[in-house]
């Protein structure tokens, strides 16, 4: 049972990240899926979420507007786009999958934005 982020990397202020996260080893369609992230010296903190079919979202205020979270449940796969980002966009990029009280981690991505 796995989750893999990717897609990180530094980009520049208005710039745009598309991150995924692909499960392997269960089925993803079941799971309720979020990104999180965390700065350094920061609390994680949750960035957006998905309902299993997709069909409804959630977002923190502070990327509502600038981020998009979708699924393809036939690539076992969750993305989160991510448009006109900010310095303090900058972090490591996690997705969660949750079903219950089962939990899974990805290993996150890091995601920079600076000049």
């Amino acid at each position: 049972v796995q989750l893999v982020e990717s897609g990180g990397g530094l980009v520049q202020p208005g710039g745009s990240l598309r991150l995924s996260c692909i499960a392997s080893g269960f089925t993803l369609s079941s799971y309720f899926m979020t990104w999180y992230r965390q700065a350094p010296g920061k609390e994680r903190e949750l960035v957006a979420s998905i309902t299993t079919a997709g069909r409804n979202t959630g977002y923190a205020d502070f990327v509502k507007g600038r981020f998009t979270i979708s699924r393809d449940n036939s690539k076992n796969t969750v993305y989160l786009q991510m448009n006109s980002l900010k310095p303090e966009d900058t972090a490591v990029y996690y997705c969660r999958a949750s079903v219950g009280l089962r939990n899974y981690w990805g290993q996150g991505t890091q995601v920079t934005v600076s000049s």
